[in-house]
């Protein structure tokens, strides 16, 4: 046997990793992180509710999950004023994304988006054969009229745009995606991403019918909802996109455990506003630490702040580097001019105590190896 014959769109695709995990990193390191502040993940944790529903599931767990995710669309329904049929539940923002991408995107198909966005949105679109097309970020922000500007100038079938937005934490007031939208195509869905939604000040909410069939947003238990190791998304948008999901999704895919979590996690309120106010307090703090070591937070609407460092993409790199051997990780932005800042997340107190520490260090480690570069 010569080997599975492989699709010749996947063979002319590279072995791609959108992100190399922590665990993978400290495997490298040969040692655990003292402060995980690089994945955006919520430190604080799930709802005790959520956690105490995901216990008393597995006692279940040989069970399949419900594939309709019924009583989860029942409760996000009642939550946001719709019905079931408007929503659609799936294994996170990027299992959803990549079901889209293979409803929508055929082989030479034009995708829209910004350079130096999600990536993972990139690896569905080209594991369809789609063709990206890239719209640089605006003042550190994804720049909404040129990307809908791009997709007329294309015939683009899809714009991918976050609010609030991944790497940078910048956002758009709703009322400015609502105008811009007037000038979208009628055959381009724009896939508004808004995973950190719940961080994000009141004006950042999208003032639209849930059914406006122009948009398909996307929405997550990841992050606020601390539950990023259950995979719990899900998508709202006209009944008529929604129902197609019903012919491609892997109908078993959610784990029942985290089906139970979700619900509960949705039900308890109190622990979200908790949340909120934590990851408030920890954007401070980090801001603080930023600018006494003499680096500029940029403002955030999501639970990690990203800071200048002053420099370019090499820089920003010797950062993330020197933080790692201090037992810190954190990410940066891919593409420049945004690739000069490092991206951290929100912590514990002492995971940003042990940040205040390891930061001003980094620093002076990273630039006094470019002064003895030039001397």
């Amino acid at each position: 046997m010569t080997g599975p014959r492989i699709t010749p769109l996947v063979a002319g695709l590279p072995a791609t990793v959108p992100f190399t995990g922590p665990e993978e990193l400290e495997r490298r390191r040969g040692a655990p992180f003292a402060a995980r502040l690089g994945a955006n993940e919520n430190v604080f944790g799930a709802s005790p509710r959520a956690v105490a529903a995901m216990r008393e599931a597995i006692s279940g767990i040989w069970q399949y999950g419900d594939p309709a995710s019924h009583d989860l669309r029942a409760a996000l329904a009642a939550h946001l004023g719709t019905t079931p049929e408007h929503i659609v539940v799936g294994e996170g923002i990027d299992g959803l994304l990549g079901y889209l991408a293979r409803m929508l995107v055929a082989p030479g198909d034009v995708v829209v988006t910004s350079a130096g966005a999600y990536p993972t949105f990139n690896y569905h679109v080209t594991g369809y054969g789609g063709r990206l097309e890239m719209v640089p970020y605006r003042d550190d922000a994804e720049d909404l009229p040129a990307l809908i500007a791009r997709a007329a100038e294309t015939g683009a079938k899809l714009i991918y745009f976050a609010n609030p937005d991944n790497p940078m934490g910048s956002y758009l007031p709703g009322a400015e995606i609502a105008r811009a939208l007037d000038a979208l195509p009628g055959d381009t869905l724009l896939v508004l991403d808004e995973a950190y939604g719940e961080f994000a000040p009141e004006d950042a909410a999208l003032p639209l019918p849930w059914d406006d069939p122009r948009v398909i947003r996307m929405r997550t238990f990841s992050k606020a909802y601390g539950m990023a190791g259950a995979r719990v998304g899900y998508a709202i948008g006209a009944p008529a996109l929604i129902a197609v999901f019903e012919r491609i999704r892997n109908h078993f895919g959610m784990n029942r455990a985290a089906q139970a979590g979700a619900l509960a996690a949705l039900q308890d309120g109190d622990w979200l506003e908790a949340t909120r106010a934590k990851v408030t307090a920890a954007r401070d703090e980090i801001a603080r630490i930023a600018r006494e070591s003499g680096l500029a937070p940029l403002p955030s609407a999501t639970n990690f702040v990203t800071i200048d460092c002053g420099g370019d993409g090499d820089r920003a790199r010797a950062m993330v580097a020197a933080l790692g051997t201090r037992g810190v990780f954190v990410r940066m932005p891919f593409r420049a001019p945004e690739d000069r800042c490092i991206r951290i997340s929100c912590g514990t107190p002492s995971d940003l105590a042990t940040l205040e520490q390891a930061l001003p260090e980094a620093l002076a480690q990273v630039l006094t190896a470019e002064k003895a570069s030039v001397a």
